[in-house]
């Protein structure tokens, strides 16, 4: 179990406390919702979430199998719908900055396609997930 708490602030802003660490972050509002934008917002920790998750279960993977991802880079787009205000697509890129041989690449988009963050998104919403591969020279 780990805790989290959020305390807020006006101003459509909000400090968001990691209890393990005792870290902070901060959210605000995005611009087309009444807020500045100048934090992340809620939403937005949603994509840095999958983004951050899948880096870190592949970084497992390529470390429990020999394979340095150094430079790995995984982007999310977060495409939020107005009916109902909620995410509506969260597709996903990931650049490969090394060459991987074939066996790898596949359980290391497997492993991607499976971290917690994917599988706890609402079927609803769309996460595809696009892998771009460094060719061996």
């Amino acid at each position: 179990m780990v805790e989290v708490e959020a305390k807020y602030l006006g101003d459509l802003r909000t400090s968001v406390v990691h209890g393990p660490s005792g870290r902070t972050i901060g959210t605000d509002a995005p611009r087309d919702n009444e807020g500045r934008g100048e934090l992340f917002s809620p939403t937005d920790l949603v994509a840095a979430a999958l983004a951050s998750c899948v880096a870190t279960l592949m970084g497992i993977y390529a470390r429990r199998h020999g394979i340095d991802l150094a430079g790995l880079a995984v982007r999310v787009e977060k495409h939020m719908q107005s009916e109902p205000r909620r995410i509506g697509r969260l597709p996903v890129t990931i650049d490969v900055p090394v060459p991987v041989e074939a066996r790898h690449r596949a359980g290391l988009e497997a492993t991607a396609r499976h971290c917690p963050v994917h599988a706890s998104l609402h079927p609803d919403i769309q996460s595809p997930m696009t892998f771009h591969w460094a060719e061996a020279r």
